[in-house]
């Protein structure tokens, strides 16, 4: 098992100025795995309720996602409702309901235990220390985290930090956790509490990779129109390890195409709801849309 991925399951409502969808697939987990799985077959990790859809539990074994660590329970699967104002920047979540996500605990399957590749997706830092100490291999780890935690759960965060190999969140995130709104001075901060390499998205503005004293910068591409930005981050990090999964390759120049490559699979998902905008693309879908972040980028 080269890749394994644990967070959360869901099943959303979404509401933004393009229009509005119920009852869709949602959770870290799902954006992750699908994006991972156009360059390697992941491992997943999670918990949903007998309520959740079979027509997902088929896509995710379309894209050749491995569910051997999914457990089902009775009762009602994790759900979360939010609405977009115009910009699709600022989110006001109408509803969270845990369900049987309440009790997640993520147990590794012994098949798991010396995968090369973990992402930590967004979910509490204590369970995501309780997978590292499931670990049986020197895996790299990529941590991706989000304000709330840095709120209710810093110190259990910054320990689980300093764990990691690669740390990835937002300019917020970034700027919460080190008081710091330069994004260099940020960037220093971070990677001394632990993180070899550091990724701090940006949204429709682009994704800066940080290592030692390298920086590499990609752009956001220029879309016709977006829909929904929900799970955009997670998809950009769900490609970027898949990548790396796929390649073996931890040298700057390589990690820049993973960064490129999460990119690219973030730009479809914004272009429709919920996980559509990343599900059964082409191999040429994908080339297509690298080759257009090349010509963005070149100068």
């Amino acid at each position: 098992m080269s890749l394994i991925i644990v967070g959360s399951l869901a099943l959303d409502t979404i509401e933004t100025p393009s229009g509005s969808v119920s009852e869709v697939p949602g959770g870290s987990t799902s954006y992750c795995a699908i994006a991972a799985s156009y360059f390697t077959h992941p491992n997943i990790v999670g918990v949903v309720g007998n309520d959740f859809p079979e027509s997902v539990i088929t896509l995710f074994k379309d894209h050749h996602i491995n569910l051997e660590g999914l457990t089902i329970e009775t009762g009602k699967t994790f759900r979360w409702g939010g609405r977009y104002a115009e910009n699709f920047d600022d989110r006001t979540t109408l509803f969270t309901e845990l369900n049987v996500f309440e009790t997640f605990n993520p147990v590794l399957p012994d098949t798991y235990k010396k995968a090369d590749y973990v992402l930590l997706a967004n979910i509490h830092p204590k369970l995501q220390h309780h997978v590292l100490d499931q670990l049986e291999a020197d895996s790299f780890v990529v941590l991706d985290t989000m304000n709330l935690w840095i709120d209710t759960a810093r110190d259990d965060l910054l320990a689980l930090i300093n764990r990691v190999d690669m740390l990835v969140v937002n300019d917020e995130e970034a700027q919460m956790l080190t008081q710091e709104r330069n994004y260099m001075r940020a960037a220093r901060k971070l990677l001394a509490s632990g993180p070899e390499w550091l990724v701090i998205k940006k949204g429709q503005h682009g994704a800066l990779l940080f290592h030692e004293n390298q920086v590499f910068h990609v752009p956001a591409l220029i879309l016709d129109e977006v829909k929904d930005p929900t799970g955009a981050g997670d998809t950009f990090v769900g490609a970027l390890i898949g990548y790396l999964d796929q390649s073996k390759d931890h040298s700057f120049d390589n990690m820049k195409l993973a960064v490129v490559f999460g990119s690219v699979l973030a730009s479809f998902c914004v272009e429709d709801f919920s996980v559509d905008g990343i599900t059964y693309l082409e191999e040429s879908d994908l080339e297509t849309r690298y080759d257009e972040f090349v010509i963005m980028s070149q100068f």
